[in-house]
């Protein structure tokens, strides 16, 4: 019969020979023992992943600048009398896409009415400024939206890219891993699951690490790419605002 001391000998034999490793430090040490090829695909991953974020934060910043800016610019705009107040204002919201699109409606304007299209009678009064033609206008308005939608979606379609590529990188990885562990396998000529677990486990790090590249890189490009949709239609609905501004005073 077993007594007390032999059982307490067994259970410190069993803890001894428990492995006595948390998931973080298991993980690093993977990493840290993994082959260069294994090295140079988490490298890859690292570099997406700190440039879509790089991208996300900035332009989720632009973007609320934007639209602080074109909320106080419309309010401006809406209450001036005369295109040349709201001129005035236009180096403060600078980071408005409406700005763009109103400096050169402005600048449209100005060329046209600068030169009437006929010197008036001597003794007439001076004739009432007309615009020549709407159309150029209109066309000035829709160069400028195209501007600043270009602008707007500037370094989003990286977003795109690491979303599509980062995967596919990263089973890159996990393919090359589980290779290099099944010729282990057949150097030690040994299928214990203490022998393979290490090496399947090194290749799907690199899975993971794809993963945690892309899923970010999905969400926000769907988000910000709506978000420059919205400004898009913001732009437009302003354009024909200055447009039929135009129409009714100078035409």
């Amino acid at each position: 019969m077993r007594t007390l001391g032999d059982l307490v000998l067994a259970l410190q034999v069993q803890g001894a020979a428990a492995p006595q490793s948390g998931l973080g430090g298991d993980v690093i040490g993977l990493i840290l023992r993994s082959s260069l090829a294994a090295k140079a695909v988490l490298l890859i991953l690292v570099v997406f992943s700190i440039g879509s974020w790089s991208i996300i934060l900035y332009k989720s910043w632009a973007f609320r600048r934007a639209a602080r800016h074109s909320a106080t610019f419309l309010d401006v705009f809406r209450k001036s009398s005369k295109f040349s107040e709201v001129q005035a204002v236009c180096k403060t919201l600078g980071d408005s896409p409406l700005v763009g699109i109103f400096q050169a409606g402005y600048a449209e304007l100005n060329a046209q009415l600068r030169h009437p299209a006929g010197a008036p009678p001597p003794g007439a009064a001076p004739a009432r400024p007309v615009l020549h033609s709407l159309s150029a206008v209109d066309r000035a308005l829709l160069r400028a939206s195209a501007a600043e939608v270009n602008k707007l979606e500037r370094r989003i379609p990286f977003l795109a890219t690491t979303a599509s590529i980062t995967p596919f990188i990263g089973l890159f990885g996990t393919v090359w891993g589980i290779m290099a562990a099944f010729e282990g396998i057949g150097r030690t000529s040994s299928t214990n699951l203490a022998v393979v677990a290490p090496g399947i486990a090194e290749a799907l790090i690199a899975t993971a690490a794809g993963l945690f590249a892309a899923i970010p890189a999905v969400y926000f490009y769907n988000a910000l790419a709506n978000r420059v949709k919205l400004f898009a239609s913001q732009m437009d609905d302003f354009a024909l605002e200055f447009l039929n501004i135009a129409e009714r005073n100078f035409t």
